[in-house]
């Protein structure tokens, strides 16, 4: 089978700029990486799928419904013709149609971009992988928070770089790691 892309842009909503009810760190920087990204799908007539969390859990406190933070950042709104896959759980194939979607569209391979890297992103390439799916994820185009971990404060900046040295360990088990600038030269 020929190899076709899509681009997974996962939870790059208004709740994680600034302002938002959950902040992350580099969330400006990362949407303008991504936004690069989609850039070259549209123009390249490219499958887009966006990835919206709705949270339905007691006690959540962002991505709430009706509410402004729930919506996809203007960063990279999609168009009419982009999929928009709504989920509730970390990992995008939990309880959505995204396997039926991407099966559909014959899509062997997956370009990533995302927030947050430790959580959403890193479920959602561990399941594709499962479901035997390549997948790429653009290391500046993902963003998180800084964690506590033992009273000691991790930067975020630390979390993604190991979370994506994680995915591509053993040759890119799970992943491969490009910049923005390094997939867009391809």
């Amino acid at each position: 089978m020929k190899k076709k892309e899509a681009l997974l842009l996962i939870d790059i909503q208004n709740d994680y700029f600034p302002g938002g009810a959950m902040e992350l760190v580099s969330a400006v920087e990362a949407g303008e990486k991504t936004r690069k990204v989609l850039a070259y799908f549209r123009e390249n007539n490219l499958l887009v799928i966006h990835i919206k969390h709705i949270a339905l859990q007691e006690g959540a406190d962002f991505f709430l419904p009706d509410t402004l933070g729930v919506d996809l950042h203007e960063s990279v709104y999609p168009s009419e013709t982009e999929k928009v896959v709504v989920k509730n759980y970390p990992n995008s194939f939990r309880d959505t149609e995204l396997l039926i979607y991407l099966r559909e569209h014959q899509v062997s391979d997956l370009v990533i971009c995302g927030m947050m890297t430790d959580v959403c992103v890193d479920a959602t390439v561990r399941a594709a992988m499962d479901y035997g799916f390549s997948s790429t994820i653009i290391s500046d185009a993902v963003a998180t928070r800084d964690r506590e971990l033992y009273d000691e404060v991790i930067p975020a900046e630390q979390i993604s770089k190991s979370y994506l040295a994680g995915l591509n360990a053993l040759g890119g088990l799970y992943a491969d790691i490009k910049t923005c600038e390094q997939y867009l030269e391809k």
